[in-house]
């Protein structure tokens, strides 16, 4: 098998409420919309974010979605170019309407915070001057500061 992910799909109880939260508030040109069902979106180089209905998702799985206390185990990340970038990002998302926690400088020397969708899966804003942060964003100066 290929190292590598196709598609990200998130299961959402109000298609219309995150279809506003993401194209009105994050400003995020869909390229599937089917009204009722899903919507997709082009996330990078051969990357999807699907969000799907959410009693679509549980007849294709065969099962329902379990619900419960806590977080979702899991999160979604948008590395940027700059710290400066981390803070415009989670304005964005703060007057889209999202719950945001950050930024901060983190110990391993990167500037981070998250931001909720209307369904409470967590979005990671990153600059990460390490290799690997340095690798998801074209063009970054690692030496840039918080």
């Amino acid at each position: 098998m290929e190292q590598h992910v196709s598609f990200v799909t998130l299961a959402v109880r109000d298609l219309d409420r995150s279809r506003s939260f993401y194209v009105d508030g994050l400003g995020w040109s869909p390229e599937l919309d089917v009204p009722g069902e899903v919507l997709m979106f082009a996330a990078g180089d051969r990357l999807v974010l699907s969000l799907w209905r959410r009693a679509a998702f549980e007849a294709e799985l065969g099962g329902p979605v379990v619900d419960g206390d806590g977080l979702v185990p899991m999160t979604l990340a948008h590395n940027v170019a700059t710290p400066a970038e981390v803070r415009d990002v989670l304005d964005l998302a703060r007057r889209a309407g999202a719950q945001v926690w950050g930024p901060v400088e983190r110990e391993w020397g990167g500037f981070t915070g998250y931001f909720a969708d209307p369904d409470g899966f967590r979005w990671e804003v990153a600059w990460n001057p390490g290799p690997i942060g340095v690798r998801v964003v074209p063009d970054t100066d690692v030496d840039a500061r918080p």
